[in-house]
């Protein structure tokens, strides 16, 4: 496995990545019109590669497939941040999310902040982050419940 920068080469693997995560693993938390909205078939191709290429964002690749992926801006907010299903509890993500916010803490930040999935929850609570608040995020007109968290570094 390797942990490296991301690279325009990466969109197609990342987006994929992105889908099937939160349509395999956010199941239990979201409905199915919930994760469709959260990450619909189609994406902003163009949104999607600006993002990644503007924040820090870090690929893990196992055999030259991406198996998770996350970023975080130069203002502490982390982004994003998944992982392939089959990998999960490997303690791939604890290491991307340290490798995050080591980069977080040079660039000056005392406190990232993130917007957690149900999902996501116990993962980021166990590394340290807290919940701020509840918020109700509306994606193409669905309703969907979020957890603004921070941890202070």
């Amino acid at each position: 496995m390797e942990m490296r920068l991301y690279q325009r080469k990466d969109l197609n693997q990342v987006i994929d990545l992105f889908y099937r995560a939160v349509h395999e693993v956010q199941c239990n938390d979201y409905t199915e019109e919930e994760r469709d909205a959260i990450a619909p078939k189609n994406v902003d191709r163009y949104h999607w590669e600006a993002s990644l290429e503007k924040n820090h964002t870090l690929i893990v690749e196992d055999e030259g497939k991406i198996i998770a992926f996350g970023n975080i801006g130069t203002t502490g907010y982390l982004d994003r941040l998944y992982i392939d299903k089959k990998y999960l509890h490997q303690g791939i993500g604890a290491k991307l999310l340290e490798r995050l916010e080591q980069y977080a803490k040079k660039q000056g930040n005392s406190i990232i902040y993130v917007t957690s999935s149900i999902t996501s929850k116990p993962f980021f609570e166990k590394h340290g982050y807290e919940e701020i608040e509840e918020q109700i995020n509306v994606r193409r007109g669905v309703r969907i419940l979020r957890y603004l968290m921070e941890k202070k570094i």
